[in-house]
């Protein structure tokens, strides 16, 4: 346990500090760091290093190298610098590197090399070029602020939508400032910079002076500043070797440390854990590094080669030519486990677990010891925290054992803190491998969640393992397995030296009908990089037909795209239609209508919308397909739709009724034919008569007329249309009852003989409430109806009569339903009479 804490490091008295080797870089440099511009993504990122040529006047005809490595200094990518000189170079919180040029052109390359996009940082920028960037990181994505030659500042605080801003002037500023920062306080990027002994915040809005509470005097000049990780805390170095520490807002300070070094250090980055309420700079000279903080001693390391700082969430990564390290602030847990004479339950039941491998009875000791004081909880608790917290596989085992040996003497541990440390240190260890290079700690591995590292792992094209890990944690297929074949068969369809047939093929077979991948999706990344055949192959995978349409319209395969909308089964047919819009703009008319023929579902659908958006489309479609009964039909249509004058809308029946006549639907041609008389002889009454007929069916306009009082007219027009005499006489009294015009109604009825019989004309009077007019007619109904007809004018008795002497049982009954009152009852038993006297004969 002694050799355990010899590299810790006390600061004060309330903190260790201890720095261990990450990897044994293995890169081959050739060029000092200090002769190239570094950039190191956070979260055990990937590290860029382009050399500098722009600052040597003897090798400015050389052209720069851009190479790419892993955190264990594994090549990752290679390539010519062919643009404009470079001035700052940064990593994105996507782990897309951000090339800063002198122009204000900011170039966007992957992990890999590989090209992604470029933007501008606007006309200002490029008149008045670049002296200096920042990129940096906030909750809304990764920015970039310049510091131009006009000493002026532009920032983005997204370049994934990039939107300019200029930063207020700073009063007489005319020279480039001693060091600045980016701070984000309140979801707003603001710029700190230092003129002189002057300190000034631009916001968006105005230029304000600032001043560090408790500053030492004396101070010239402000050499160097950092923020936090989480741009909480600041620190200011100054020309006199103090180093302040406060908060972000200046408006607290935290301590001051005097390092007694007047030359201005390298790097000045924060090393903080979090939740811990220490507070530590780490300083770096070209030979030395030094850790500060709230106490009177400093921590010192020498550095036996040029070495770069890189700040993380809960530490500091320090890599040189030879090695990469980790420096940090000693966890609570591992402390109170492994400082010198511990009595901590964690040290306890550590020291239980070793002594009961050596079956010593010691190991009983330790454990009543722990027991008594009611600590063995935060005892396996403490063993399990401080096992996250190591970087060897070793110690981490031995942790979890001495936590697992504690869980067996508790009778109610829940274990899933143990389950999941175990899951997560496995998960790590296999990711902080010198061939996979990503030296996560177990707090930044909580900060970036899985999802995030299954992406990296992605990114970096280390498919197997992402899916290892998703089986391993049981992720859910969406989220886990199918989202990394599907990101593996994209970059599968970038390999341009492998035939289309052998990609596809490869990828079916990889994913088949994995649920979560869309073949569509890898499609379209595959007409991205310009192989359309090889997404038409890959779309013929994708079970879901509507998926398939977008991507064939875009290829312009739209007579494809019109099969696949329709094989998909889209009930609202929105699909179908928008092909169908393609193809219309796409193909000239003759072609459109081919095309449409060869798909009958298509052409239905194509009607339909020139039903109500295309009418004359529609009347061609009809005439290219010699269609006369539709055709006949659309002329009907349009004889009501379009034509207001008559003479216009008979000639449209014409037509209507010759297309009939093509058609050989006679039945169709003769109405035709008859709405046009029709249509003629209601201009004619409207001529003669007035009032409205036009429009006005057959059987409305007799029964106007007869409400007009034209009975002749009525008449020779039922002739003229050979209206059957029933049809006419339920025309007539229905009208003369309307018009409640009684004598006319009994000529009427008594002008011949009635062809729907009386019993209508008494229901007709009944409905009008006029019962004595009704019983006229009742007496004349035939025996068959007599019954029916006196129940309605309420001649229960006689109706009763009538059904007796019928010896009609429906009647009987029909007659008893409406025997309701008291005045009915002798009506009632004289039935039940006469039904008994029918059942003893």
């Amino acid at each position: 346990m002694d050799c355990y804490t010899a590299n810790w490091n006390p600061l004060g008295d309330s903190a260790f500090y201890r720095k261990y080797e990450l990897y044994s870089m293995d890169w081959d440099l050739k060029e000092e760091l200090r002769d190239c511009l570094v950039a190191a993504a956070p979260y055990g990122g990937p590290i860029a290093l382009l050399r500098n040529p722009w600052r040597k006047e003897k090798a400015a005809s050389v052209r720069p190298v851009l190479d790419i490595y892993s955190a264990s200094g594994m090549p990752l990518a290679s390539l010519l610098w062919k643009s404009g000189p470079v001035v700052s170079l940064g990593w994105s919180a996507e782990e897309e590197l951000l090339c800063v040029q002198e122009d204000g052109a900011v170039l966007v390359y992957g992990l890999h090399g590989d090209f992604r996009r470029h933007f501008s940082m606007g006309n200002e920028v490029l008149q008045n070029r670049v002296l200096d960037a920042r990129i940096f990181h906030t909750e809304f994505g990764s920015g970039v602020a310049i510091l131009t030659g006009a000493h002026r500042f532009t920032l983005s605080a997204n370049v994934g939508d990039l939107k300019l801003r200029r930063m207020p002037e700073v009063p007489g500023l005319q020279s480039a400032p001693s060091c600045w920062t980016v701070l984000c306080q309140d979801r707003v990027a603001h710029i700190l910079l230092a003129v002189g002994p002057d300190l000034y915040l631009l916001d968006h809005a105005a230029c304000s002076a600032v001043t560090p509470p408790g500053l030492a005097p004396g101070v010239s000049s402000f050499l160097q500043m950092a923020v936090s990780f989480t741009y909480r805390h600041l620190a200011l170095f100054t020309d006199t070797g103090y180093i302040w520490m406060g908060t972000a807002s200046l408006k607290e300070k935290l301590c001051e440390f005097n390092c007694n070094i007047r030359a201005p250090p390298k790097q000045m980055v924060w090393c903080s854990r979090p939740r811990s309420k220490e507070r530590a700079v780490v300083v770096a000279w070209e030979r030395r590094l030094m850790v500060v903080g709230d106490a009177p001693e400093s921590i010192q390391f020498v550095l036996d080669e040029d070495s770069y700082l890189v700040p993380e969430l809960d530490g500091v990564r320090i890599f040189s030519r030879s090695t990469h390290e980790f420096l940090h602030e000693v966890p609570a847990a591992s402390e109170e486990i492994f400082k010198i004479a511990s009595m901590a339950p964690g040290a306890l039941l550590l020291e239980a677990q070793k002594e009961y491998e050596k079956e010593s009875q010691k190991a009983d000791e330790y454990l009543r010891e722990i027991q008594e004081l009611g600590q063995l909880t935060q005892a396996v608790q403490q063993c399990i925290e401080a096992a996250g917290h190591e970087h060897q596989p070793d110690m981490q085992k031995s942790l979890l054992r001495a936590a697992s040996f504690g869980k067996c003497f508790l009778d109610r541990f829940p274990p899933d803190s143990f389950v999941h440390m175990c899951q997560d240190l496995r998960v790590l260890n296999a990711v902080r491998d010198y061939h996979i290079g990503i030296p996560l700690t177990y707090s930044q591995y909580k900060q970036l969640t899985i999802q995030v590292l299954l992406d990296r792992l992605v990114l970096r094209r280390l498919y197997p393992l992402a899916i290892q890990i998703c089986e391993y944690l049981r992720l859910p297929e969406v989220q886990g397995v199918s989202r990394i074949l599907a990101h593996w068969a994209c970059y599968k369809v970038q390999q341009k030296d492998v035939s289309d047939e052998d990609v596809a093929r490869a990828i079916n077979q990889k994913l088949g009908d994995t649920p979560g991948v869309s073949y569509s999706d890898i499609a379209a990344r595959a007409y991205g990089c310009g192989r359309t055949e090889l997404a038409i192959k890959l779309l013929e995978y994708e079970p879901r037909s509507g998926e398939q349409v977008p991507l064939l319209l875009k290829m312009k395969r739209s007579k494809l795209a019109l099969s696949k909308a329709i094989e998909s089964g889209d009930t609202d047919l929105g699909e179908v239609f928008t092909v169908l819009l393609h193809l219309k703009n796409e193909l000239n008319r003759g072609d459109f209508f081919m095309t449409l023929r060869n798909q009958p579902m298509a052409l239905s659908l194509y009607r339909q919308f020139c039903k109500h958006q295309e009418l004359e489309t529609l009347k061609d479609l009809y005439n290219q397909d010699d269609n006369h009964q539709e055709l006949g039909s659309f002329h009907i249509r349009a004889s009501y739709a379009a034509e207001e004058r008559i003479e216009g809308r008979v000639a449209a029946l014409q037509t209507a009724a010759d297309a009939f006549y093509k058609a050989k639907n006679e039945f169709a041609a003769k109405a035709t034919e008859d709405q046009m008389r029709l249509l003629r002889l209601q201009r004619r009454l409207e001529d003669e008569l007035g009032g409205q007929f036009l429009d006005l069916s057959l059987h409305d306009t007799v029964t106007t007329l007869i409400l007009g009082g034209h009975n002749k007219r009525a008449e020779q027009l039922a002739r003229d249309f050979r209206i059957p005499d029933k049809r006419l006489w339920w025309l007539k009294l229905t009208a003369l009852a309307d018009l409640e015009d009684w004598e006319e109604l009994e000529k009427f009825s008594k002008s011949k003989k009635s062809p729907i019989g009386y019993l209508p004309f008494v229901e007709i009077c009944m409905k009008q409430h006029n019962k004595y007019e009704a019983k006229k007619y009742a007496s004349r109904v035939g025996p068959e109806q007599k019954v029916k007809a006196l129940l309605l004018v309420g001649d229960v008795a006689q109706a009763a009569d009538v059904a007796i002497e019928h010896r009609n049982e429906a009647e009987l009954s029909l007659v008893l339903s409406h025997c309701t009152g008291a005045t009915d009852g002798a009506t009632a038993d004289k039935i039940q009479r006469a039904r008994a006297q029918a059942q003893k004969k």
